[in-house]
């Protein structure tokens, strides 16, 4: 009994002994980096003000929100809002209308970048690389505000410069800004034309790292500038395309309310209206708060599955994910 007693005081000690030094080492730890400590300091707290805890505000999608009584004071009501959302007959076209646009920018915008990245990378004299770099970046900086406006004027009924080459081209009198069929075109062409030159960064940081003994190499082998590309480059910023493909999955019905709003008419609603902007009309314009917070929370949710099923594929196809 004195020898296990003996054993097990020695284990206790072992223990507390382990649980002294962790503890002077997270002391140790945090400060030596406390300064970087302090810079992630205010990250934290905007992620916890803006992104956690409006997230408390999300239960209303299971109540009936009444202001008067607050939100923890509304009646429960479950899915009700959730049942009568996926019945109603505008889900289908809601649905139909966010994903064309999602897939659309997915699978011409996304690319695009990639290209243009690419094409930036092998230009060589840097003064023409740098322009050609800021005029591509310029747009991101401007408003959808001014990005609609622009595309008014340019499309204006009889007096918009592309509406007269257009339909001059063509022999047509076709109203861009009012036909359905357009809708979706123009939307695209906003944001590649917005948006790509700015996505562009992440890649071209990406390429920065390829190990250029690779090309040397490669063009002691005889290969040429589209060969090195599709076998050097490419293959070395596969991890980065894959992450970033991953996350742009996690915003597929994540439209953009803005650029959709500001380009919506009376005449191209069949086609225009999207999750974002239909949550903005039933919960502002008629006041149907649980209503259109049950439809956010759809999109949220679908959203992170997508996010985890992407990453999951991808791993399955042995690429990196983003955990």
């Amino acid at each position: 009994m004195a020898m296990l007693d003996t054993a097990i005081t020695e284990t206790e000690t072992l223990t507390v002994a382990k649980q002294s030094r962790r503890r002077r080492g997270v002391r140790v730890h945090f400060t030596q980096f406390k300064w970087l400590y302090l810079l992630l300091l205010p990250g934290i707290v905007y992620f916890v003000l803006f992104r956690y805890w409006p997230m408390y505000g999300a239960i209303i999608a299971f109540k009936e929100y009444i202001p008067f009584l607050g939100i923890s004071d509304s009646p429960w009501v479950g899915f009700a809002h959730f049942e009568d959302f996926f019945t109603s007959p505008d889900f289908p076209r809601l649905l139909a209308n966010t994903l064309i646009l999602a897939l659309l920018s997915l699978l011409i915008a996304f690319p695009l970048t990639i290209i243009v990245a690419l094409l930036l990378n092998e230009l060589r004299v840097t003064v023409l690389k740098r322009t050609t770099q800021t005029l591509l970046y310029v747009p991101h900086f401007l408003s959808w505000t001014v990005v609609a406006s622009l595309t008014y004027l340019l499309f204006a009924l009889d007096v918009g410069p592309l509406f007269q080459l257009i339909n001059g081209m063509l022999g047509t009198d076709i109203n861009f800004l009012a036909d359905p069929a357009w809708f979706r075109p123009i939307i695209v062409l906003q944001d590649i034309w917005k948006n790509t030159g700015w996505g562009t960064i992440i890649f071209l940081a990406a390429l920065a790292g390829v190990d250029q003994a690779q090309y040397e190499a490669a063009i002691i082998d005889g290969a040429g500038r589209f060969q090195r590309v599709w076998h050097i480059t490419l293959p070395s910023i596969m991890p980065t395309i894959i992450v970033m493909l991953v996350l742009q999955m996690g915003q597929i019905l994540n439209t953009g309310f803005e650029q959709i709003y500001l380009m919506t008419n009376s005449l191209n609603r069949s086609v225009a209206d999207v999750f974002d902007t239909y949550v903005y009309f039933m919960g502002i314009t008629q006041g149907s708060y649980s209503y259109s917070t049950a439809v956010g929370l759809f999109k949220a949710v679908v959203g992170v599955v997508l996010i985890f099923g992407a990453n999951w594929i991808a791993k399955r196809f042995n690429q990196a994910g983003i955990f």
